[in-house]
């Protein structure tokens, strides 16, 4: 297996100018929003709380750093590092470019879960697990299907197939229910959330979705050596002692753990499992050795920049998934361009 730890020079270079830039960019974004703190204002208030200094900023500002931004900063970067990760890892084990987190029904799932959660008045915990539990449900059923249909035959192809045949499915329940949805009340809650946003997000959600989201991100970072091997197709890989198996399910699970949990706390934000692993392909090139830590560090600058403008472009916060995909469909059709003339690899 293609096991190591050296990086190529300049492969280096780029994960720790990426970090670098994610570090001030995290800093950056306490700053951004309609109640005004200074940079040195924002950084005493977070070194006072590790160290003695002189307390001139106001209980309001200290509420506003700890208890409204830094919920929402972490939030982004969670989502942003779990659907890009969870694209690239996607990518690399069906071998095709434009795989999606979403591919195998999780999105639609979550989206189902949640909606039925509005539909029935629980709360925005009732509304996150219903997201959680939907998105599994879905992949789960997409995973036995295509197992079972596809033992004699490409089961990469059927599961990929039985997952958008799914994905539909769970899709036309979702209208059933926003057709039945109260117009005035249910209806417009269910197509906000739809949206994605991270305005309402809060400390609990965070804890709550760190811990599936980090998990996964650990444990697809840890098996990142075998998706270089099965990228060369699942009978070299096998002959190289990898279990292809094992590989695909943890891929699978922790894929769909680390996007279920993105959903269920940010809604639907499109595009960042796509756009950002062909984006990491282009600077540090086709190594998963190298190529998940770098995703998972521009999935969570991309996302934390674009939830950065949500909140400043308009006096109304405009919702991340229509951000995202405002920013990220002309840049996708540059990186098909791109791809035509250089191959994707």
């Amino acid at each position: 297996m293609l096991k190591g730890v050296s990086l190529p020079g300049g492969t280096a270079i780029t994960l720790l100018l990426l970090l670098v830039l994610l570090v001030a960019v995290f800093f950056v974004s306490f700053v951004v929003g309609s109640y005004p703190i200074s940079i040195e204002t924002v950084l005493a208030i977070i070194a006072g709380k590790f160290i003695s200094l002189p307390h001139y900023w106001t209980n309001d500002m200290e509420t506003v750093v700890f208890k409204i931004r830094l919920p929402r900063i972490i939030a982004a970067l969670l989502v942003g590092a779990a659907l890009a990760t969870s694209g690239a890892a996607y990518q690399g084990m069906f071998k095709n470019p434009m795989v999606s987190p979403g591919i195998l029904g999780v999105s639609a799932g979550a989206s189902l879960g949640a909606a039925l959660a509005i539909l029935l008045s629980y709360s925005n915990v009732g509304i996150q697990i219903g997201a959680f539990i939907g998105g599994m449900l879905a992949v789960t059923i997409t995973y036995f299907i295509s197992v079972w249909l596809g033992r004699n035959g490409d089961t990469m192809l059927v599961m990929i197939l039985t997952g958008i045949i799914v994905g539909i499915l769970f899709s036309s329940f979702l209208s059933l229910i926003k057709y039945a949805a109260d117009p005035y009340t249910k209806l417009p809650a269910i197509t906000y959330w739809l949206m994605g946003s991270l305005a309402s997000i809060n400390i609990n959600d965070v804890e709550v979705a760190s811990i599936p989201i980090v998990l996964g991100l650990v444990a697809v970072m840890l098996v990142r050596w075998n998706l270089n091997v099965m990228s060369f197709g699942e009978e070299e890989a096998s002959a190289l002692g990898v279990d292809t198996g094992r590989v695909r399910l943890v891929v699978i699970l922790c894929a769909t753990m680390m996007t279920a949990s993105a959903v269920a706390i940010s809604g639907m934000i499109g595009l960042v499992g796509l756009i950002v692993p062909h984006l990491a392909r282009l600077l540090v090139g086709p190594d998963y050795k190298v190529l998940l830590p770098a995703a998972m560090l521009l999935g969570a600058l991309f996302l934390l920049l674009v939830d950065n403008l949500a909140r400043t472009l308009y006096a109304v916060e405009i919702p991340l998934g229509i951000l995202t995909s405002m920013i990220g469909a002309p840049f996708f059709l540059y990186l098909l361009i791109n791809t035509k003339k250089r191959g994707w690899a």
